[in-house]
């Protein structure tokens, strides 16, 4: 998952500043525009991918019920919002520039999210 985390925070960095250029008034430019797009696309799956093992490592490693610690729902909800991000995204790919402010906001608040879930995962360490 820390793996997951990097590139995440790596994401919204370049994330920051496409923005940024783009505000700015130059170009985001191509190659920082797909730097972008490849580590955010892997993070959300690999962020999936961590929400998917989670509770299988809970109940069948520790015999516990899956999503009954703070980490667990947290986890769940940081995920949806990279989701949510990972869609507007996809539409800002697609062309439509509407909801450009939508994406940048929901990639701040999942980072967030991410960061809230890093923390609550400690009580859980062995």
């Amino acid at each position: 998952m820390l793996v997951a985390l990097a590139l995440a925070a790596l994401a919204l960095r370049s994330g920051l500043e496409v923005r940024r250029r783009r505000r700015e008034g130059r170009g985001a430019g191509a190659a920082l525009r797909e730097r972008h797009l490849r580590r955010s696309k892997s993070a959300v799956a690999l962020l999936v991918v961590g929400l998917a093992s989670g509770p299988l490592s809970a109940y069948f490693l520790r015999h516990w019920q899956p999503f009954e610690t703070l980490h667990g729902a947290v986890a769940a909800a940081a995920v949806s919002l990279f989701l949510a991000t990972a869609w507007f995204g996809r539409l800002l790919e697609r062309g439509e520039d509407a909801v450009r402010e939508r994406h940048a906001r929901l990639a701040l608040v999942a980072a967030l999210a991410a960061g809230l879930t890093f923390a609550t995962g400690f009580v859980l360490l062995p």
